[in-house]
């Protein structure tokens, strides 16, 4: 049998080793990678490098739907320096799409093109730069074909179709092929609950989309082996995904395909998809040498997926005295030209569509189409994101309509720990929503106009335009604005969703000492530091070292859904305490003659040592294992099981569990200019239990921040004519900078889920759902507008659109 010799390249990640003499569970530890990014030390993927190593070049569509007539590669291959020119006729293995649920996206090009910045072929070369003048030598005539950009033109009995002769199992209950999935969410009696009704509401809303603008771009280095495989350093979200994807695409079992996490530049939902994974193994198998891709800005914004844009109705109805009636909506989510996730966003979108309220009759549709635009997929928040945008903008009207407060509106109507979800479920954990919204609310105001007071001292960074220098303080006024959102944790609708860790506890130079290996992505969340806290706190070690995330163990499932603390954390904790019973076995075998608390009390490991729950020292671990194998423990943890939701009703139990945040904007506005200064985005959540304080608000601040850009400022614009990207830039696309960023004071409550590891209650991306409607919201309270878009631009503020 072959021997595997692996070449471990530069910026391969090391374990991750603290001592600490504290460092549990509830105390605020620094991230162990913490000091090496701020100091410019941390290797990310793009830092990853071999010394004979090829640089990989992926060539794309210029056009957003075509026939793909011919395609000539012979000029780039006669190039010096190229080693190797790819298309659709070389890949190796039958299996030549992939995709996260629908295998529907093709490796390359193969017979048309479907959207702006496909990959058509690859290219290989000895630098950068010549990989790139060779991909412009490839030439490829099109022929282009209608384009499919919206729900009229996807959906018209003569429409073109993305995906002939679909096989996927969602393709039997959609009413037109170019319709990926559709879930109704039907519970009681919309036509009479609306004759019950004294008010009734109804509007049209449009969400952009959002790019995850992550700082690091695609990347990662493919390493030929000598058994034939691959050994693949990346920055992705879900390890065992792409492991899943790749092997079929490249011919190979899984054993030979062997990937590692490299350092990872944010994610956000844009690495659940594959991107140049597949690729770099390909070159790198056909040309026998190490390939490294690494995407540019502009190829990046054509190398993941966006967030779904979004047309919504909704109607709702309520009695004079504040009551919901019922709500009416349908949701249309643009997919793009391929499914990724999009199956499991519509349910999502669908399922939380009536957002945190006691409703009790309902009528919800969501779509997701197929088009010729850009493909959309996961993005922090899911679905959810959108559908809270139009519930919180509904629940303003009907308080206006109603005379009422929109907060106290709200309270009224909000859900409890025991309400029934439109989809039949009961929220069975605290479900505090009332008293979310009375926090934010009783944050004292930050004072009005605060440049007012500093006169020709003032900072002109707090008046809206900032630094542009453009608004002096003529037509500025104030406005406030609340939401407040649900999101679901975790994997849903029956996925079989688990996480694996491995613990080893050993003694090291008279030293117990553990190692948590799990393939967890650490896409900067925190779990390398919340998983080695959970070690200290089950072991009772002060030494934790945390070894790189990698395929050699069982899956982490992906870093999204809020589920990475509650999943793969409840993964370590349940092996540490096997690992713990594991070194009580030992104590008894070894002195259980000695003490009888051995046989008879309840021991714990604290500070290195086996004590009883009063408190009496037993042994040091390091006594207990000395002389002992280490103790080697691999196990997976699942959450309680989930069902699909009905495919005419929505009804189930689909969701594993939910979690709410709401928001209070405060802002100021240049009504003259159009300019929106957020001064302040006050927030209060339910975390169930802080496992890392410091970690828990930075994740809530971060959402806050990435619900602000949607708000006034990002937006991927797709030219509807042509399906084409025109902002593909930090340039033109705008994301919040510390300019940009407004005070953002954080509330945390810990209601503790009894079912969940510690009590916990995923957080990662409630913020992101109630931060953009409570803008919003601020803006038409200072400007009266109804504002019905996202983002808000200056046209829409001074009627110049």
């Amino acid at each position: 049998m072959a021997q595997n010799t692996r070449t471990v390249p530069a910026g391969t990640p090391t374990n991750v080793t603290q001592n600490h003499t504290k460092g549990g569970i509830g105390e605020s530890t620094l991230r162990p990678d913490g000091t090496l990014k701020v100091t410019g030390e941390f290797a990310y993927s793009s830092d990853m490098w071999h010394e004979d190593m090829l640089w990989g070049q992926t060539l794309r569509s210029t056009v957003a739907h075509a026939e793909i007539v011919s395609i000539d590669v012979s000029e780039a291959l006669a190039m010096s320096g190229v080693y190797a020119v790819l298309t659709y006729d070389d890949l190796p293995a039958e299996m030549k799409n992939y995709g996260l649920e629908i295998q529907d996206t093709p490796v390359l090009a193969h017979g048309r093109v479907r959207h702006h910045g496909e990959p058509v072929a690859l290219i290989a070369a000895d630098h950068p730069e010549t990989a790139r003048r060779a991909a412009a030598k490839v030439r490829i005539e099109y022929k282009e074909l209608p384009l499919v950009t919206d729900e009229a033109s996807a959906l018209a009995p003569d429409a073109p179709l993305i995906h002939e002769g679909r096989d996927d199992h969602h393709a039997g209950h959609v009413p037109h092929p170019n319709i990926v999935h559709r879930q109704p969410i039907v519970r009681g009696n919309v036509e009479e609950a609306r004759k019950r009704a004294d008010v009734i509401v109804e509007g049209e809303y449009v969400f952009g989309m959002q790019d995850q603008a992550f700082l690091g771009p695609e990347s990662g280095l493919a390493v030929p082996a000598e058994d034939g495989g691959v050994d693949l350093y990346v920055a992705t979200q879900w390890l065992h995904s792409d492991l899943r994807q790749i092997a079929p695409v490249l011919g190979l079992p899984e054993e030979k395909v062997r990937m590692t996490l490299s350092g990872v530049g944010g994610a956000f939902g844009g690495r659940e998809d594959l991107s140049m994974q597949i690729h770099a193994c390909l070159l790198a198998l056909r040309t026998g040498k190490p390939v490294k891709i690494v995407y540019n800005r502009f190829e990046s914004f054509f190398g993941h997926v966006h967030r779904h844009p979004a047309k919504l109705h909704y109607e709702h109805g309520a009695t004079k005295d504040g009551k919901l009636t019922h709500l009416k909506a349908r949701i249309v989510l643009d997919g793009g030209a391929y499914a990724s996730a999009s199956p499991a966003v519509v349910g999502n979108a669908s399922s939380l569509g009536a957002g945190p309220y006691v409703v009790d009759d309902v009528e919800i549709e969501a779509v997701a189409l197929y088009t010729n635009n850009p493909p959309c997929g996961a993005m922090r928040g899911f679905g959810a994101v959108q559908a809270c945008f139009a519930y919180e903008a509904q629940m303003d009207k009907l308080a206006a309509k109603l005379g009422m407060d929109p907060v106290e509106f709200r309270q009224i109507n909000a859900m409890e720990q025991g309400t029934l979800m439109p989809t039949g479920q009961v929220v069975d954990s605290p479900a505090p929503v009332a008293e979310l919204l009375r926090r934010v609310k009783a944050r004292p105001l930050p004072p009005e106009q605060q440049w007012l007071a500093a006169g020709e001292q003032a900072d002109v960074r707090a008046l809206p335009g900032g630094l542009s220098n453009t608004t002096h303080g003529e037509g500025v006024v104030r406005g406030v604005g609340y939401a407040v959102g649900i999101k679901n944790v975790g994997f849903s609708e029956g996925f079989d969703d688990y996480s694996t860790a491995r613990v080893v506890l050993q003694v090291i130079n008279g030293e117990p000492v553990a190692m948590v290996h799990t393939a967890m992505a650490e896409v900067g969340q925190g779990g390398v530091t919340v998983h080695a806290q959970i070690a200290r706190t089950e072991l009772g070690v002060t030494q934790v070292t945390i070894h790189p995330a990698d395929t050699q163990v069982g899956s982490a499932g992906s870093t999204s859904a809020s589920r990475q603390t509650y999943m793969t954390g409840g993964a370590v904790k349940n092996t540490c305490e096997a690992v713990r019973e594991k070194v009580l076995e030992i104590g008894r075998r070894k002195n259980g003659s000695y003490h009888p608390a051995w046989a008879t009390a309840e021991l714990l490991l604290e500070g290195g040592k086996v004590v009883t729950d009063g408190g009496e020292v037993l042994a040091t671990l390091a006594d207990v294992l000395e002389g002992e194998d280490p103790i080697d423990v691999e196990l997976e943890f699942r959450h309680r099981p989930t069902v699909p939701f009905d495919l005419v009703t929505g009804q189930g139990d689909g969701h594993v569990q939910y979690t709410f945040a709401a928001h209070r904007a405060v802002v100021e506005v240049d009504t003259e200019l159009g300019l929106v200064k957020v001064i302040e985005l006050a927030t209060a959540q339910d975390v169930g239990k802080a496992l890392n304080m410091l970690s828990v608000v930075g994740q809530i601040q971060g959402g806050t921040t990435q619900g602000l850009g949607v708000a006034v400022m990002e937006e991927i614009i797709v030219d509807p004519k042509t399906a084409k990207v025109r902002n593909p830039s930090f340039t033109d696309y705008l994301i919040p900078t510390i300019l940009d960023t407004p005070t953002i004071p954080v509330d945390v409550l810990e209601l503790a889920d009894p079912n969940a590891p510690y009590g916990l209650r995923g957080l990662g991306e409630a913020p992101t759902l109630s931060s953009t409607p409570a803008v919003l919201a601020a803006i038409r309270n200072a400007t009266g507008l109804e504002l019905n878009k996202t983002p808000v631009r200056p046209e829409a503020l001074t009627g110049t659109l």
